[in-house]
Parts: structure tokens; sequence; C-alpha cells
């Protein structure tokens, strides 16, 4: 804890006065004069101060409360201080706020239930307002595990599914859990990883905190608690009794409401009664919390003995009254249109009920003006003297002058910078002014009187108490601005997909000796008294193959071209080998070209950069926001390749609103400072405008002249524009497509920012191409093309990825329905009554005239505007601007606006046939809503009746599946899977990815570069492969690992092992995830030890005849003769023969042996025989 900055406080009288107040038990006191920092430093110092009891602080609004929370985190240890986040869904609204505050709020919840230490939380009135199920209730559900305690797996089970979680096969995302075996795996909603509980019967044997991606353990718990992970929960009982209540109150509607109203109450409330019956949680259950819990309670009432803090209490209840008005307001209109019951209402507290909380529990009243308040009783009314500090707008010379002027006086003086980049540099410029300052990570330990520290910290502004002779400033009084922290809420990590190629039955797949088959699942086969594992692929005329699982390399999932099925192959035709053979010699076609591309790229000497200016520190130091950790990455790894004297190939790739342009702004400007031009190509003339504001803004009160080129220019103003140009009078230019007609020169073109390269044509491409090899191109995309992706992922091309939300994104509630129109007009309704607008999607432009005509009939009181590609320019941009203003409240277009529009009051998109179009598309165009922190609506419709293809039935699935923040890169894998592998090295190498598969192709493509690179293929894939035939089960039996995909992940593991060190530490995950293997699987793992050491040693084949083993090496293998008998033959003497023909054969009698002795004996023999290229160690 920042210690002796918050003793500094304790010398003041007022504050010893009221904290007597509190130690005294005074129920109420107030406190006036303190403003923004003060305010927190002020709370602070009282937290650290009182006695061991919950601080709970409610503020008026989300935003002061986030502020008091961000300034509070740099005087108080983290671990005490919470957040609790208001929810901005409503109870009805059949959607669900991300994890991060979901996680938020029950982590106060438990902290608060548990009592145990002092602790501070910052909440919203708004969070206030709404009702919890009762406190008792909420810690039956907290349950803690200790080693060594009895627990039946069973019952845990069903507890998890009570508490919300959801029974996987892995567990991979929050709120999930798996049972295989003795192994119970949770991922909590709070808490950084999952946790893995080994039973030894009904005993806690282990309990160890794995990795989620990996599944492997970190570290091993004595103890873990599990929470619930949703705040709605029930068990058996209280369901019972609330259905009750609810069929109660729906039959009491049909006797008191209007008909129609009824029978819209009784088709919503019977869908949602199903559910509860069955069992099941959904989005919206929590609008029944009323009749399941009755006794609803506070936050408040989760607290023991607390102390509230009310910031400012006219604008609490001036906030209270506007957000109940607008809360009963919109109810009644719920409760009019018979989609709500009575009661629901209740879920929220009244103004009268929240007071009546607040007055029953000692609370602080802060209060910035004494203006009209009852200052009679004088006891419980203390004044402040604060102020706040001086500003000095980054006049240094002011600054020093003045710091200089407060040591001498012996004043404290902390300086809170935003970053350690800035905290150092000013430590520095302070001791060139010979002021002694000190950097310090924990400012406690150092504020001394007349100490002059500087630390890392997040205030919002600075403040000075003369009688304390303290001083604070921030970046804010020194540089004139300060960085906005990003987000509170904990940022949750878009789930992985771990393989986007994983096999499902039904999928075609590509067997490298037998071409092309439908996979139809694993069998397990007992042959000659053996069993083991295949895989099953259906070829031709119903020919099957079943694949060993030490073989499943040989087979990968077909990629192939949209909308066409492959064709399936004949098992021993001829036909596979020649359309390998021909694919194989365009391939190397291709190689040589990209072998000749990338060594151009090598020898060209483009333009190295030079290291940051200070310019480049004060340009980055006004960004307003924190960096996010990817977006940082991002920034550092773009400027180290412009540092580089190649040319850099840069392909960026971000979620729609998730800081690239940031990047692309930080590059443009260190090419400026290097007295280079900057081009960025965008794909529409009005996204170069706003591209051009945004620039503009950015760049503001620094020397660089920014010009826009597009179609809205006249031709007087291009010509002049490309004058400007060609003398260097242009630093940045943005424009769309025109920027590559041959009529524009650059006097020294530096860098090209490509914004969304998918968007342009082959002609602009290949201009694209020849830019590439002489500047530096940064490429940014929300969704890259399969092209641009798989180039990146192939590793041809540089690639960099921003994955974190910004702060207060709420995923899309994305829905995919048949054409329904009654759901169209509530869906706009509903946006405008929230003052928003909508997008709607109609892709033909022949028939948009006629949605216009029905869409006006279906809602008049919208106002609406229509844009298209084939309006002139002048009248497009015009509609444009004029839905910008909010002129119109629907704007009914084509898919012109999926490219990178920004319109943040736009938060309902209705797409008509979203089955004609792309996944890019559909993922470009949800990208356009849910850009601030509302919830927003994307509605994909397709004709009633219609019959889906199975691609366009993918593509709507898959963006339904990825709701998630930070999806894009996923759906670009999903993208790749279903849209095939495209055009990836032009369109003549269409034909031969569809018929071999992109897997094989980029394999073949790899294989001929390495080739001409004269490199050598590694020994794995020269070496012959053993032959292993021992006639002992090794298989992966259902009971160990039931799912089938990931029992196909550990033979594929298993395949690949390389080492002996490799097998233990796959042998180790096993019996990690899945406990102690039984002996098929330790067989397995027996053979593939095997193999490793048979491979090293030159052995051809390992096989089994009745009770003797041949082990026979391949021929022209150099094996000693007496290396053989010395190491082999005499240690076993009587059980171990040897021949010597064209190549040594071993015979082993293994009569009697149990399957596991026998694969151990003959690994042990092997390994200790000292045959090999290198030594090979026994396991």
């Amino acid at each position: 804890m920042h210690n002796s900055l918050l003793e500094a406080i304790a010398e003041s009288s007022e504050f010893g006065a009221v904290l007597d107040g509190i130690v005294h038990g005074q129920h109420e006191q107030l406190i006036y004069g303190l403003s923004s920092s003060q305010k927190s430093y002020f709370l602070a110092g009282l937290y650290m101060h009182a006695p061991s009891r919950p601080f709970i602080i409610v503020s008026y609004s989300t935003q002061q409360a986030e502020r008091l929370f961000s300034d509070l985190k740099t005087f108080l240890p983290s671990e005490e201080l919470f957040f609790f986040p208001s929810r901005e869904v409503l109870p009805n609204e059949d959607t669900r706020e991300g994890i991060g505050i979901t996680g938020a709020r029950l982590r106060v919840e438990e902290a608060l239930l548990r009592g145990e230490r002092k602790l501070m939380v910052v909440v919203p009135i708004k969070a206030l307002a709404r009702k919890l199920i009762p406190a008792d209730v909420f810690k039956s559900f907290i349950r803690t595990i200790n080693v060594y305690d009895r627990v039946n797996l069973e019952d845990m089970a069903l507890e998890l599914v009570f508490m919300g979680y959801q029974r996987v096969e892995k567990v991979e995302n929050r709120g999930e859990f798996s049972i295989r075996g003795g192994i119970m795996d949770v991922y909590p909603v709070v808490g950084e990883h999952p946790f893995r509980i080994e039973f030894f019967d009904n005993e806690v044997d282990s309990i160890r905190e794995f990795n989620e991606e990996t599944q492997r353990s970190i570290r091993s718990l004595q103890s873990v608690t599990i929470i619930p992970c949703r705040e709605f929960v029930m068990r058996d009982d209280i369901r019972a009794s609330g259905l009750k209540a609810i069929e109660s109150e729906v039959a009491s509607s049909d006797k008191t409401a209007p008909h129609a109203r009824s029978r819209e109450v009784r088709l919503r409330v019977t869908e949602h009664l199903e559910k509860f019956k069955e069992g099941v949680y959904f989005d919206s259950d929590e609008q029944y919390l009323p009749y399941f819990y009755p006794g609803m309670q506070s936050l408040l009432d989760y607290a023991t003995n607390p102390i509230v803090i009310l910031d400012e209490p006219a604008r609490l209840k001036e906030a209270l009254s506007g957000f109940t008005r607008e809360l009963h307001e919109d109810y009644l209109s719920l409760l009019e249109k018979g989609q709500i019951l009575p009661e629901q209402v209740s879920i929220f507290a009244t103004p009268d009920e929240i007071l009546e909380g607040i007055t029953r529990r000692q609370s602080i009243w802060f209060i910035l003006m004494s203006k009209g308040l009852d200052l009679q009783r004088k006891e419980r009314v203390h004044a402040f003297s604060g102020k706040p500090a001086e500003m000095f707008h980054g006049k240094f010379e002011l600054l020093a002058k003045d710091v200089k002027n407060w040591k001498r006086k012996k004043y404290r003086v902390a300086m809170v910078v935003s970053t350690e980049e800035r905290a150092t540099r000013l430590v520095e410029a302070l001791r060139e002014e010979e002021i002694d300052a000190i950097f310090v990570r924990n400012i406690g330990h150092e504020l001394k009187p007349g100490n002059v520290v500087v630390t890392v910290g997040h205030l919002e502004s600075g403040f000075e108490f003369p009688s304390l002779r303290l001083i604070i400033l921030t970046d804010n009084e020194i540089y004139g601005n300060s960085k906005q922290r990003v987000r509170l809420a904990p940022v949750e990590k878009g789930a992985r997909i771990a393989s986007y190629l994983d096999l499902n039955p039904g999928d075609y797949v590509v067997h490298v000796n037998h071409g092309i088959g439908k996979y139809m699942g694993v069998e397990t086969l007992e042959v000659a008294g053996a069993k083991r594992d295949y895989l099953v692929v259906k070829y031709a005329g119903e020919d099957r193959l079943y694949v060993p699982t030490d073989q499943v390399e040989l087979l990968q999932k077909y990629i192939g071209i949209e909308d066409s099925p492959p064709k399936l192959y004949k098992l021993g035709g001829t036909e596979w080998a020649k359309v390998k053979n021909r694919v194989k010699e365009s391939v190397r076609d291709i190689a040589k070209g990209l072998l000749e591309l990338y060594a151009a790229r090598e020898t060209i000497q483009g333009h190295a950069f030079s290291p940051d200016t200070v310019w480049q520190k004060e340009f980055e130091d006004a960004f307003p926001y924190e960096e996010t950790p990817d977006q940082w990455r991002a920034i550092q790894e773009v400027k180290r390749d412009m540092e580089k004297p190649r040319p850099m190939d840069r392909l960026l790739c971000g979620d729609v609103g998730y800081g690239k342009t940031e990047v692309a702004l930080r590059a443009a400007f260190k090419a400026v400072m290097d007295n280079k031009q900057v081009a960025m190509l965008v794909p529409t003339t009005i996204l170069a405008q706003q591209h051009f504001t945004t620039f503009t803004d950015r760049f503001q009160g620094f020397p660089v002249n920014i010009a826009v080129l597009s179609r809205f220019q006249s031709n007087k103003e291009q010509k002049e524009i490309l004058k400007k140009l060609r003398k260097g009078e242009i630093d940045i230019v943005i424009g769309t497509h025109r920027l590559l007609q041959p009529d524009v020169k650059f006097k020294d073109l530096g860098l090209l920012v490509v914004d969304e390269e998918q968007r342009f044509g082959v002609l602009h491409k290949e201009r694209l191409k020849e830019l590439r090899h002489s500047v530096d191109v940064l490429t940014l995309t929300a969704t890259p093309i399969p092209r641009t992706l798989h180039m990146a992922l192939v590793g041809i091309r540089d690639m960099s990825v921003i994955n974190t939300p910004p702060e207060d994104r709420f995923p899309v509630k994305t829905y995919v329905v048949e054409y329904n129109e009654s759901l169209i007009r509530e869906a706009i309704l509903r946006e405008m009554d929230r003052g928003g607008q909508v997008y709607f999607v109609c892709n033909r432009v022949q028939s948009i005239d006629n949605v216009v005509r029905r869409l006006a009939e279906l809602v008049p009181e919208a106002r609406i505007g229509v844009a298209h590609g084939q309006m002139y320019d002048e009248h497009l941009e015009r509609v444009m601007l004029q839905f910008l203003d909010r002129e119109y409240d629907v704007l009914v277009c084509t898919t012109i606006i999926e490219n990178g529009l920004d319109i943040p009051n736009v938060n309902t998109l209705i797409v008509l046939d979203a089955d004609h179009l792309g996944l890019a598309q559909l993922y470009q165009l949800r990208g356009r809503v849910g850009r601030t922190n509302r919830v927003a609506y994307a509605y994909f419709m397709y004709r009633k009746e219609k019959v889906l293809s199975e691609v366009a039935e993918k593509r709507l699935q898959a963006i339904k599946e990825f709701t998630d923040l930070g999806s894009g890169f996923k759906i670009a894998m999903r993208d790749l899977e279903i849209r095939g592998a495209g055009n990836i090295l032009g369109p003549e190498q269409h034909g031969h990815i569809a018929s071999v598969g992109f897997e094989l192709y980029a394999r073949m493509l790899r294989d001929s570069i390495s080739e001409l690179k004269g490199e050598s293929v590694s020994s794995r894939e020269t070496a012959p492969e053993v032959s292993i035939e021992l006639g002992v089960s090794a298989f992966i039996s259902d009971n160990y690992i039931p799912d089938a995909k990931q029992k196909i992940e550990i033979y594929k593991k298993i395949s690949r092992l390389e080492s002996i060190g490799d097998a233990e530490e796959l042998e180790a995950e096993i019996f990690d995830r899945f406990g102690k293997p039984p002996v098929p699987v330790q067989c397995l793992l027996g053979i593939a030890r095997l193999k490793i050491i048979a491979r090293e040693m030159g052995v051809a084949s390992i096989v089994r005849e009745r009770d003797v083993v041949s082990i026979r090496f391949n021929v022209g293998a150099h094996i000693s003769g007496e290396v053989l008998m010395n190491n082999v033959v005499r240690p076993n003497r009587g059980r171990v023969t040897v021949s010597f023909g064209r190549s040594p054969v071993l015979k082993v009698k293994v009569g009697g042996m149990a399957e596991l002795d026998l694969i151990r004996f003959i690994e042990g023999m092997l390994a200790g025989s000292g045959i090999g290229e290198r030594q090979v160690a026994s396991g």
C-alpha cells in the first residue's frame, strides 16, 4: 500500500474528526469542498485508517464510478478494491452481458459474502438499483473444496449445473466443466485459469490449476472455491415454487387483460416455462426473478456492517429518478404489448427502497458545494480546503521552477504519470534541472517532506493540500493531456479455435496415397485377438479404407472450392497418382516464381527508417487511450519492420474498432518524420473522408500536410493535389483506387497503408504488387481473405493480430431467422425508442425501391434514406452525411456500408437474403453495429420456406456461433474452411486446389520451396516408416476418452512424436488430462516409443509370429555384428538370436509375456544396444 502518502492525510484535524465519527458510530457525516482526485485520495486515506469494514462507494454515473475506481487503484492495493458494473441489458431482452461484466459482479458478491477481510467496492447507482437473489441463497451455492475432502462426483456435477455451468467434453471457456473418469475440470468466471480436481474413489486426491489452451497443469493447489457462473441460480425446490407463481400470474392475466394481450403473454411465457421445466437456464430468464425469489435483496444486503459513501447525493437522486422514469415507461409499454408480466418490474428497487437501504447504514456524504446544506448540525459537517493543482501544459521551465520552490518549503511532491516511459523521461528531465527526483514503483515508501517522486498510476487530476504541504501532479497538469484507461471489467480472451481443421463425420478428407474420400468416424476392430482403432474413410463405389491411427498424419481435412463438393476417388485406381503429379509440376512452377519474388524482396534495399524521434514520442503520448497489449505489440512490430532496410510487408488483422487505425497513424507519423510521403488506400470515397477527418484531428499541432483524393474532388482540386504530391508538398494522402492510377506520382513515397485489400479488383492488386517491391506496405483488415491469411500462415508474409476488445463493448446479439415483418417492425421501433438508427441491407439494387415502399408501410414512424453504389457520388455523399446527422432513422442500403463506416449511433442491423452473402461480408456488416456501450442487434434473414444450401447454412451458423468480441481471426479461419482456399496464388491454381485440397496443396508448395532452396527435408520425413506388428491391443477406449475429437487429437500427437523426450512429455500430458492410462493406451504409447528408437537404429520392421518377434534391419544399414552380439544377444542368451543375410535379423522369444511387458522388454533391449547415429535414451 502507498503508506506514507496516505499517512500524510492523518495530520489533518478535519480528517481525524471524520475518522472519529466512523469509530464512534456516527450515523451520517457530510464532507464538502473536495473535487475529483482529492476525493479519491481522501477516501483512500479513510479506508486505510478506519477499522476493518467494507466501504461501498455509490456514484451517480458509470463514468464517474469508473473515474473514482481508476483513481483509487493508484492509492490502494488491487486485491482490496472492486468495481461492481451495472448491467446494461434489461432482464427481458434475449441477450446477456459478456462474461467480463458477469465475472466482475460475481467477484464482488462473493467477496462481500465471505466477509473475512477489508474491501472497498465502487458501484454506480444504476447497478445498486437492480435486485439480486437473497444473500443467504447465493452463499449456499459457494463451494470450497480441499484436498482429502470427500465429494460425490455425481452430486457435484448436478450442483455445477444448478450454478449455471455447462457440461462439455473439453473445458476451454469460462462457465464450463467436464468429467472424465475420476477427473473433473472446472473453469470458473473468476480467477485466471481453470482447475482440475482428481478423485481417488470419492476422496479429492489432488487439485491443479491448468492452462486452457494446452490443457496441461500449471501448479498444485490445496483448495479451491467455486462460485456460481451467473447471478440467477436455483435448485429444484425453488424452481417448482417459481413455476407455480408464474402460472398463477398468467392465469390472472387471462382474466384481467384484453384478449390479444393475454394471448401474447401466454405464448411468450409458455415457451419460457418449458425451458424452466427442463432445468435449462436461458438469456432472459432473470426477468422472472421476483417469482422465484420474492425476498430479493440489494448489494448492500450482501455486506456485513458496511460504511456507505455517497458521491454527490443531489446528483445521485437526479440520476435515480431519471433512470426510474425511463424504466417505468419501458415496462409500461412492454406490459401493454403483452411482452412481460406485471410483477417483473419489481426486479428494480424504487428510489424509496434504495434510500431506505442507505439510511439504515452508517453513511458519509461527499458534496462539492455547501450551498443549500443543512449546516445546523455542525458536528456532522466537515469542510476541506484542497485545491486543484496548477496547469503547466508542457512548459517545463515553469514546472521546474515551482518544484524547486516546493522542495525548499519541504512539500511532499508526487508526480503520477500514465506510462513507465513517461515516468523515466520526466525523472531525467528533472535531474537535468538539478532536481533530485526518483522513480518509484510504490510511492508509499519514499514520500517524505522535501522529496520529489515520480510513479506510474492513473489519476484524473492533480491537487494540492496546503495545510498538509502535499502536492500531487498528473499528466493532465504536466503535459496538458491524460491517457484514459481502457476497460475496468476484466478483458475476456476471445475463445480460440484450437484447430480450425477439426474432423467431423461426413467431412471430406484427403489421404496422401489414396485421394479424396469421406470421413465416417473412428471404429475399434479386433484382428487376430488384438484391438486397434481405425479412422474409416469411404471412397467411390462404397469402398472403405481403414486407416490405422499411427498413420493419421496421412489424412487431412479437405478444403477446396466453395459450393462444389469434391469428386470421390476409387480405391486402387491410378487416377489419383496422375492428378497428384500434375499438381506437383504446377506447384513447382509457382514455387519458383514465389522464390524469385522473395529473393528480389530480400535483396532490394528499401528505406530503413530512423529510430523514434522526440516528436514521435509526443505524438504517441497524445493518444487519449491506454494501448491494449495486442495493440502495443503490433505498434512495436510495425516500427521494427520499418527500421529494417528490407521493405515491410505486414498484415495487421484486428476486429472493427480495435485500434488498427492508431497503429497506421503511428507508422505514418514515423514515415513523415523521415521526410517520406505516405499514401493510405481505402475502398470507398466515404471511408476516405472519415479517415481524412481522423488523421487531421490526430495530427493537429504537428507540421504535417494531409490531403484526400477521391471522386468527391473536382478535376481542378485533383490536379492541384497531384501537383503538390509530385513536389512533395503533401505528406499524407488518403484516397480510393484513384491513387493507383498512372497520373499519380509521388516525390518520395515511403509507406503505403492499404485498408481492406480484399475490396480491390485484380488490376488494382497487380499495381499494389509492383509497389510492394520498393515501399513499406501495411495492410489493415478485420477479416483476412484466405489468400492473405494463408500467405501469412505459410510464413510468406508478416502478420500482427489485435484481439483485445475496446472498453465497454458488448458482443452483438445475432439472430439468424426467416423473413418476419413483425420482427422487423419491433426491431426498428426498439432502436428508434432508444434514440438509435438502423441499417437495413438489401443487396439487390433492382428491388431496393420495393423494399423502401414496404418498409414505409410497415414502420410509418420511421424516416427512411436510401444508399447504394449506383447512385451519383454527390447524391450518395449527401445521403450518408444526412444519415450521419440523424436526419434518417433507417438507411436502406446495399453492402456499401460494410467498408469501415463508423456511425456509432447505429446499433441495429437487418440483412435481407443473408444466405446470398459470403461469411467475410456478413462479418464485416455486423461490425458496423455495436461500436458503443449499447447492446447491438443483428438480424440475418432468409426467405420463408427456403431450403438453404449446405454452404449457406454453414456460413450463417458460423456468424451466429462466433458472437465473441475479437472473433474476426476465427471467422477468417472458418471462412477459409467454407469458402475454400480461393485465389491463393492466382486464378489458374483454383482447379489444382480443388483437385487435391488445400492442405496437401500447401504441403506440396512448402516441399517445392524447400527443395528449390536446397534445404534438406527433415530425417523424420525422409526416413522409411518402421512397421510394427506385435499383435497387442493398442487403442484409446471410449471409457478413457469418450470424445472422438480429443481422441483423434491424441492419436495425431502420438503420430507426430520425434523423440523419447517428446513421448515422455505426451505421456505426462495424457496422465494429467485423463488420469492413469489403461493398459491398451500404455501399449499404444509403448509402441510409439519403440518406433522412435527403431527409426534411430535403422530398423525396418518388428513383427510377432506366435511366440517369436523378428526385428529386421533396413537393407544397407551399417550394423556392427560385434555390437549386436555383445550388447543384445549375449546379455539375453537363450532368448535372443541373430542371423546375418542382406540385413541383420534379431529373433526374440517372448512366450508367456504380458503385452505391456513384451513392449517394454523390446524397447529396453534396443535402447541398450548402443546402435544408432545418436545415443538413444531408455525410457
